[in-house]
């Protein structure tokens, strides 16, 4: 039996806290400068078809501190799907190592990867979802509002990878999450249905009202460059800003998963303001992925 974490909807609530518990337990004990070997001998490839900071360098280091190591394979090394196919890429690597993170386009090669694989696989992103930055973000949130329970989150911009693992994390968590698009750019249909706790509009204004936190992403992800100018005009009033957050709670607290485009979907003002928590969401990518590194080796035999 092996455990993958291909999407948020991989994990059950009792499970999702586990891994919460889990990076909270490796935050503390990093902080403190103790050593956690907890994946000594233990190697990670990671596959990139995308590239990123924040995902290889916190995979990358988060397997160092556990004691593992980690081996980079760009888009230019594998090609996966091209060289060879995605089943046979995924029998090799599970002969050779022992965890696969995958940062790709489709879906469906990490879905095959999964598929095919008999060691763990991660979905580090791909168009439809962007589960280990929902589970960091909402580790965020609850260092800084201590709990779920209570917490209505609002989301801003494009309906993408993020909103859809937020949607699935919503419906798991019990938290209420408002959604703001522009009209055409709705999240996922099939993540929309399995929402007990989602409220999708159109007005920006009216999902920040009684939103305890507010987030935003980039309007126009990896892949979609030919869009970004036409993007950039119909997303101009779904920009976070002081205007729109004079609409919001006095207590509000304001999220990115990065990169940010500063002055298109959020402004400089507001993302260096004291209601930012960016970069605590930046940090905590570390913790929760040395986490489900741990928690999917421990669940894997």
């Amino acid at each position: 039996m092996k455990r993958d974490f291909i999407s948020i909807f991989d994990l059950d609530k009792k499970e999702i806290y586990e891994i919460f518990e889990l990076a909270k337990e490796l935050k503390k004990a990093q902080k403190k400068g103790k050593e956690q070997k907890l994946l000594k001998g233990k190697t990670l490839v990671m596959l990139f078809e995308k590239p990123s900071l924040r995902t290889r360098v916190t995979f990358e280091t988060g397997m160092t501190q556990l004691g593992g190591h980690a081996i980079y394979l760009a888009s230019t090394d594998a090609k996966i799907g091209a060289r060879e196919t995605i089943a046979d890429a995924a029998r090799n690597l599970s002969r050779w190592v022992d965890l696969i993170m995958a940062r790709v386009f489709a879906h469906k090669t990490v879905e095959g990867l999964a598929k095919s694989a008999t060691i763990p696989v991660i979905n580090g992103l791909c168009d439809l979802e962007h589960p280990c930055q929902i589970l960091c973000d909402l580790l965020t949130v609850i260092e800084h509002k201590e709990s779920l329970d209570a917490v209505t989150l609002a989301y801003i911009g494009d309906g993408n990878n993020v909103c859809n693992s937020m949607i699935a994390a919503s419906s798991l968590l019990g938290f209420k999450l408002n959604i703001a698009v522009p009209k055409g750019y709705e999240p996922n249909e099939q993540y929309l249905a399995r929402a007990e706790n989602t409220n999708l509009g159109h007005d920006p204004k009216q999902a920040v009202a009684d939103a305890d936190i507010i987030y935003t992403d980039v309007w126009a992800s990896m892949g979609q460059e030919t869009e970004a100018q036409e993007r950039k005009k119909i997303f101009a009033p779904y920009q976070v800003n002081s205007e729109l957050l004079s609409s919001a709670k006095k207590s509000y607290l304001v999220m990115h998963c990065l990169p940010a485009h500063r002055g298109e979907e959020i402004t400089d003002e507001v993302i260096e303001s004291t209601h930012s928590i960016v970069f605590d969401q930046a940090e905590n990518r570390l913790h929760i992925q040395k986490a489900i590194m741990v928690w999917l080796s421990n669940h894997t035999r």
